[in-house]
């Protein structure tokens, strides 16, 4: 079995956040919150990184990553290119979003030769998740369909009390299967608890504690780089008329897609770790106060990179 390769998302700009809040430091050594996912990868045992950003920003992360995380890691780097679709299709005149999370992954399809696990660069995922989900990986093969994870966590675990927040709400089998994800993109929590939005807030439904949401957490064979990379022309092909400005090709689509056809099967991995990113400027103090907890409770060094 080849060794899992971890895949980065960070080719986004934090807009409610202003700014480039990947780079922001969070500890007073200057540590990032990507530092502490690539810490808790390689004590998982992830050996090989990707990171996917866009290609004018990758001296900052060279200046983050490569004397720090990359001394202990093999980081690569991989540019998601706007024009990087199949032959025959054009980029839309004003068109400038990108194309979304599966074509991000698929800008390392020349990278990957194995297993792989994607995350977001702005979360803290916590330990346990890279455990389980590297565990996973080197112990499970496809079969007769496509055997794939991903880290589902509860949902008042991932919660900011500095405004909403969009998260995949998870069906699961009895058996630990997900069968679903649907994308609230507006949850907050409420006098009356945790609730959703699809009318901008004019009416809110409840949502109980307990319910698993997907964070962008998953784990694929290589199959999945295949599957997302036929499947692409069919969604530009319906994209282009329909949004062609700013429909985005999702992970979380494809991995749908791909459980209703009978061809893979996802296995939910619980994970009872708190959540944090900086989602608003606000949630910087409670993030930067909650790690530094862990590292003075000893759950991490003091300095992560010597």
């Amino acid at each position: 079995m080849k060794e899992p390769t971890l895949i980065i998302m960070a080719a986004g700009m934090g807009s409610r956040y202003g700014g480039l809040k990947q780079m922001d430091p969070i500890s007073d050594k200057g540590e990032i919150i990507l530092d502490f996912s690539l810490y808790d990868a390689m004590m998982a045992g992830f050996k090989k990184v990707i990171f996917v950003i866009k290609e004018e920003m990758e001296a900052d992360f060279r200046a983050l990553i490569d004397e720090r995380a990359g001394k202990h890691m093999e980081v690569r780097y991989a540019f998601q290119k706007l024009d990087d679709i199949p032959q025959g299709y054009q980029v839309p005149e004003g068109r400038e979003k990108p194309w979304g999370t599966a074509h991000a992954v698929l800008s390392c399809r020349h990278l990957i030769d194995g297993p792989f696990v994607v995350i977001n660069a702005d979360d803290y995922y916590g330990a346990s998740g890279f455990a389980s989900i590297y565990d996973f990986l080197v112990n499970h093969q496809d079969g007769q369909t496509y055997s794939y994870c991903m880290v589902g966590f509860k949902l008042e675990n991932t919660i900011t009390e500095n405004g909403h927040v969009a998260r995949g709400v998870c069906d699961i089998t009895e058996d630990g299967n997900l069968t679903q994800v649907t994308e609230r993109t507006k949850i907050m929590r409420r006098p009356e608890g945790i609730c959703y939005s699809e009318d901008e807030g004019q009416t809110w439904v409840p949502l109980a504690d307990g319910t698993t949401v997907s964070m962008n957490f998953w784990g694929f064979t290589k199959s999945m780089m295949e599957e997302m990379e036929k499947g692409f022309p069919a969604f530009l092909n319906e994209t282009l008329k329909e949004n062609p400005l700013k429909g985005e090709y999702y992970l979380p689509m494809v991995a749908d897609r791909l459980v209703k056809e009978g061809k893979a099967t996802v296995k939910v991995l619980p994970s009872q770790d708190k959540w944090y990113g900086v989602t608003y400027r606000a949630d910087k103090e409670n993030v930067v106060a909650a790690l530094q907890s862990m590292k003075d409770k000893g759950l991490y060094p003091d300095k992560l990179w010597k």
